[in-house]
């Protein structure tokens, strides 16, 4: 009977202490689990400084802007259009070249504007096959804006006598359209040069084919277009 006894008070406890080993292994858990709010979504990330760009600057196609350079190798015979047909594929127009000529108008180089640095390096490859006939180096700017575009509607009249007037000049022209406020003369120790320009490059190429080696004040001229 004692026996009994014993079994049943034992019992009794066994169950009066699950319950509080259920709630300490209750507690033991992070209070988390007892939370009803929902998880928050982390905050979206700052807008960027300057909206006027959107577009990812690696998607985006770089400028590399003019790139000027000086072409040697030319002779007085040289072309515009000789420096465009050689450089094909570089995107060059007839405004895209000008003469670096010296003091007495021999052409001592071709200043060339390209489109772009990419359009430069294809040049420079092409010269390379091309062989050592010419040599082109990069330059500033200031050296493309230092010298006049002659552009092919210019002519310039050598041995011209030195007592030559524009009168004479004009005399000379008869029968050609050109600007008579364009006439200038510029002198030199044994001869005087003569500038003119035209309205078109036709014009001036028709000047040089019927004055060509024409005579004023009996001395013979030699006619020349600049580029």
């Amino acid at each position: 009977m004692n026996l009994l006894r014993s079994a049943i008070q034992s019992n009794i406890s066994l169950r009066e202490i699950k319950p509080i080993n259920g709630l300490t292994f209750l507690l033991r858990e992070s209070p988390r689990r007892f939370s009803t709010e929902t998880e928050q979504p982390p905050p979206p990330p700052p807008p960027p400084a300057d909206d006027s760009s959107p577009i990812d600057p690696f998607l985006q196609t770089p400028n590399d802007g003019l790139v000027y350079a000086k072409l040697y190798g030319c002779t007085k015979n040289t072309l515009n259009k000789d420096i465009i047909n050689m450089l094909e594929g570089c995107k060059l127009t007839p405004d895209d070249v000008r003469v670096h000529y010296t003091r007495n108008f021999m052409p001592l180089a071709m200043l060339v504007q390209f489109p772009s640095r990419h359009a430069f390096d294809n040049a420079f490859k092409m010269l390379i096959k091309k062989g050592r006939l010419y040599r082109m180096e990069k330059v500033n700017r200031s050296d493309w804006e230092s010298f006049v575009p002659y552009n092919g509607k210019t002519i310039l009249l050598q041995g011209i006598p030195v007592n030559a007037l524009i009168d004479d000049v004009e005399r000379f022209l008869s029968g050609c359209e050109y600007d008579s406020s364009s006439v200038q003369l510029i002198p030199r120790p044994s001869m005087k040069f003569a500038m003119v320009r035209f309205p078109s490059q036709t014009l001036a190429m028709n000047a040089f084919l019927t004055k060509n080696r024409g005579f004023c004040l009996n001395s013979q001229i030699s006619v020349r277009v600049l580029q």
